[in-house]
């Protein structure tokens, strides 16, 4: 039990300072509230942490990843494989422009797209790969970008939970057609709510601007079908002020992990496996339980450790998808996310940790070892 003094360790602790308030006034002062020169100035600048590629600013994640695949054409007809490790945007955006989901098996250490499970899953009607860098892990991207050359597939990366992540000194956003990022409040950084788009061809970068602004770049002069998918000007704002602290803030959580890693050592509990050319910015510290997880999650929480689980479900198994594809005859093998889905946790990483919370949380994870 934590002493009677010792407050619960979150899992997450988004961060809203003084700055971000006044970045937030400032810009409802201004009058200029919705797609004005804060969200300019957040494209720009989200620019260089993606080799300088066009970037284009929506309202989500989800968005992200939606007006891309309509960027590039994927559709009806189409098949987008994606890992069923992941959380259900993924999976979403494939079927909200009308493209079947394949989905493929992860690898056991990075949790990330197994290339050789990509290679196995394309068939003629393949258009488009979506790698997921999970946890702030990049997936294999210079094996699955030559699996994409080969078979002449887009490549359409979910970032979401990876700023500043890179493989091989090349930042992820940077490898494929276009990638895409979150800014939900949880996220290393945020921008209240908003997503941000990646892509070195520019005609794209046009069409997803068209498209998030009901297909229109000059008012009334509609060129396309298009969305209101507009970032506020607010959130712009915060998300600057919070890209200008993300360095600083991927050091520590970097730094965070080595200490867990270092120093959990209970016998039953697995820590994080780093690629190899692979710089883990750590949106999720995911060790592996075996043994009695719901047991070992309940013995952290008594601890007041926050903990939870990313994600239980696999999306296969997930209704929407679940029961379309066993009214197909679809069956998917995939023994690694099934085995992850049972034995992943997350541990509290974020750079709020304090030295003495570091400690609190490998004494409660190593006591597990006595019972797992």
């Amino acid at each position: 039990m934590p002493s009677s003094n010792a407050q619960p360790i979150p899992a997450a602790r988004p961060v809203i300072g003084e700055e971000e308030i006044e970045a937030a006034v400032r810009v409802l002062r201004s009058g200029r509230v919705v797609q004005g020169p804060e969200v300019a100035a957040f494209e720009e600048g989200f620019s260089e942490l993606v080799d300088g590629r066009h970037c284009v600013a929506v309202n989500s994640g989800t968005s992200a990843l939606h007006l891309l695949l309509m960027a590039l054409g994927i559709g009806p007809g189409d098949e987008v494989i994606v890992p069923s490790f992941s959380f259900a945007a993924s999976a979403n955006a494939v079927r909200l422009v009308g493209a079947d989901v394949v989905f493929a098996d992860i690898d056991p250490d990075t949790y990330c797209l197994a290339p050789a499970a990509v290679e196995a899953a394309i068939t003629p009607r393949t258009a488009a790969i979506m790698p997921v860098h999970l946890y702030g892990h990049p997936a294999a991207m210079d094996q699955i970008m030559a699996i994409a050359d080969k078979h002449k597939l887009a490549v359409v990366e979910d970032a979401c939970q990876a700023h500043a992540a890179a493989l091989n000194g090349t930042p992820v956003g940077a490898f494929g057609s276009g990638g895409t990022f979150s800014f939900y409040p949880t996220k290393n950084m945020h921008s209240l709510e908003g997503g941000m788009i990646s892509t070195a061809d520019a005609e794209v970068a046009r069409t997803l601007r068209l498209l998030r602004n009901q297909g229109m770049e000059q008012r009334y002069a509609n060129e396309i079908v298009g969305a209101n998918m507009r970032m506020t000007d607010v959130s712009a704002a915060v998300g600057r002020v919070q890209l200008a602290k993300l360095p600083g803030w991927t050091e520590q959580r970097i730094a965070n992990a080595a200490y867990l890693t270092e120093h959990i050592t209970a016998p039953g509990v697995v820590t994080p496996v780093v690629a190899e050319g692979a710089r883990h910015i750590y949106h999720q510290y995911t060790i592996r339980v075996s043994g009695d997880r719901d047991a070992a999650m309940a013995k952290l929480t008594e601890a007041g450790i926050g903990n939870a689980v990313y994600y239980p479900t696999p999306i296969h198994r997930l209704k929407p998808y679940w029961e379309p594809d066993q009214k197909a005859g679809r069956n998917w093998d995939l023994p690694e996310t099934e085995r992850a889905a049972a034995e992943v946790v997350s541990l509290p990483v974020h750079p709020s940790l304090t030295e003495g919370d570091l400690e609190r949380i490998v004494t409660a994870v190593n006591a597990l070892g006595e019972n797992l």
